[in-house]
């Protein structure tokens, strides 16, 4: 069986890339596509691999700035060849489910979030923009946007990080999906006997991500705040941080899940599809403090949930702000006593890269056992 594994882009490393990562090790065979792929963001178990990318990875700036050649995605996705491959899997949030595959060949979505400057967060996108830039953006968004919403239609079945996304594939492309959380490296976990008195965040640093409201808010309370990561907002975030925050770059592995084993608490702020950092956190026992909407309701136990207080992990707050996130650290403060890092380690070992491979694996073999011939019924006289 001849398997291809479609990924959107490889120019940063994200959740998204950890999941291309995990269907590439299911199939060690198969060959690798995407739109564009910078070498130095190809993880590397994928060295090695059969990568073939698509006419934008060689046009100038397209690694850099990907985002500006929305209009010519269908294009683009549509001359990769998939001729001859039985199996092909696509890790989504962008154009590839729209990819052309042969008539008998399974086709499975992993999505992890429809494209949201098309979709949900099309208009907070828009706002931004201003004069031709925003003319263009509305012209081509119009026109991706009904092609994504048809090439919707071409997949066999589809996959969702979480009921969340899950939701979105539905009302955006009127398809069913399986819920399949992502896999999460909780063999990295580690509790080490003594925190420190500062609170971690580990995030891209762009704009939906809200890192801004968790620094004012520790601003405003004096708290300590560490920061793993880098993005293009990072300017604009440390001329606001006050001498509490500090800025650490993007991290090596074990300095990361050290990070996590240390921290007293993890803060997150954005809207996320599933947001795999705050499972990370968990792995090492530490409670995640949250803005309570999208995936982060599935993966954080609430301590405002009164049935399920002795197995908290967390607590949320529910308006995107500066003023509520800082409420919640001095509700957390309250009741850190409360958070037993071993139950919060047990919780964390459902979303396991394990869990994903089971999932994931059971999902293909039904999927290819449907399109087996039904055998014939013999009747003997």
């Amino acid at each position: 069986m001849r398997v291809a594994i479609v990924h959107h882009w490889y120019v940063s490393k994200g959740g998204g890339e950890r999941v291309a990562e995990a269907l590439a090790a299911l199939y060690p065979q198969a060959d690798l596509f995407a739109l564009v792929a910078d070498p130095a963001h190809v993880p590397q178990s994928l060295a090695g691999r059969k990568l073939t990318t698509s006419f934008l990875d060689r046009l100038p700036f397209a690694r850099r700035s990907y985002r500006h050649f929305l209009p010519f995605y269908p294009l683009a996705v549509e001359q990769l060849d998939l001729t001859g491959y039985d199996l092909i899997l696509t890790s989504d949030s962008g154009p590839m489910k729209g990819v052309i595959v042969s008539p008998s060949a399974v086709h499975i979505c992993y999505c992890h979030s429809p494209m949201r400057y098309l979709w949900d967060q099309y208009h907070p996108y828009r706002s931004q923009m201003s004069g031709i830039a925003r003319v263009a953006f509305t012209a081509a968004a119009h026109y991706v946007r009904n092609w994504d919403q048809s090439a919707a239609q071409r997949v066999t079945c589809f996959a969702a990080n979480s009921r969340y996304v899950a939701a979105r594939i539905r009302q955006y492309y009127g398809r069913e999906s399986t819920v399949i959380y992502p896999p999460v490296d909780t063999a990295s976990g580690r509790v080490i006997g003594t925190q420190s008195d500062a609170y971690l965040t580990v995030s891209r640093l762009t704009s939906y991500k809200r890192v801004d409201l968790l620094i004012e808010a520790c601003n405003r309370l004096g708290r300590r705040l560490r920061i793993v990561g880098k993005g293009p907002e990072e300017a604009r975030l440390r001329s606001m941080a006050g001498p509490s925050i500090e800025f650490l770059g993007e991290v090596g592995h074990e300095t990361l899940w050290n990070e996590y084993a240390r921290c007293c608490a993890f803060l997150y702020a954005a809207e996320e599809d599933f947001g795999m950092a705050l499972v990370e956190a968990q792995a090492c026992g530490r409670p995640v403090i949250a803005f309570g909407r999208g995936g982060a309701l599935e993966n954080v136990v609430s301590l405002d949930n009164a049935d399920h207080r002795t197995s908290s992990t967390g607590l949320f707050y529910y308006e995107q702000s500066a003023a509520s996130a800082a409420a919640a650290i001095r509700r957390f403060e309250l009741n850190e006593h409360r958070f037993q890092p071993a139950v919060i380690r047990e919780h964390a070992a459902r979303f396991s890269a394990q869990a994903f491979h089971s999932g994931f694996q059971s999902l293909v073999d039904d999927a290819l056992q449907a399109l087996l011939p039904a055998p014939r019924l013999q009747i003997c006289l």
